[in-house]
């Protein structure tokens, strides 16, 4: 059945932020064949693709939110999260687990969430920054496709936020899984899914008509 009633938006839709979902050094420092977390081929490169978004939101004065995943080391946080594929990850004090600080240009004063679970808004004060910053749109990019950025999507959806997920800006844990997850946040929202050359075009316009 068509939604007759559904309302043609923008890309942007009042306000944006940029949120960079869990780019963290290991992506950048952990060759290793078999990995805690699986990663679809092309990953790293579709992380670094996401510096292209944040550079442009900066340009346009739009919010950059960076959401990290930590865990304690005593692993008393991770709940039933390592009950499915996932190994142990983003443990306190690993080189691995800080943002990757170089390649995404992370700043002393960006700002920053920290979570324990996928979704941003899960055990965090994300909604309370969001609100602060009035913002309209979440504009998504990062990792995983299929669980992070999904989770995170999904809350943002049911919290009544207008959410764009950037395609050549996210990545999942296989091929599969990070095709699936996009058709569903677009089932969700009608034109979820957008490129970054869009998103830098929308994101310009923005700046222009403020």
């Amino acid at each position: 059945m068509v939604n007759t009633n559904r309302t043609k938006r923008n890309l942007i839709e009042g306000n944006p932020a940029l949120v960079v979902i869990d780019i963290q050094a290991s992506t950048f420092i952990d060759d290793s064949e078999h990995r805690s977390i699986d990663n679809m081929p092309g990953y790293r490169q579709r992380m670094l693709n996401s510096r292209q978004a944040i550079d442009a939101a900066r340009s346009c004065n739009i919010p950059v939110i960076f959401v990290q995943e930590v865990h304690r080391p005593d692993l008393s946080d991770f709940g039933r999260e390592l009950d499915g594929q996932e190994d142990v990850h983003c443990l306190e004090g690993q080189p691995g687990t800080e943002l990757a600080i170089r390649e995404m240009d992370f700043r002393p004063d960006d700002l920053h969430i920290r979570k324990r679970r996928y979704s941003a808004f899960f055990g965090t004060d994300f909604e309370i920054l969001l609100k602060g910053l009035k913002t309209d749109t979440l504009l998504l990019c990062g990792g995983l496709t299929d669980v992070c950025v999904h989770y995170t999507f999904v809350d943002g959806h049911q919290h009544d936020y207008f959410c764009r997920v950037i395609e050549d800006c996210v990545a999942g844990s296989s091929i599969e899984a990070h095709d699936a997850a996009l058709n569903a946040m677009e089932y969700l929202q009608t034109g979820a899914r957008c490129s970054l050359e869009d998103t830098k075009a929308a994101m310009s316009s923005f700046k222009n008509e403020t």
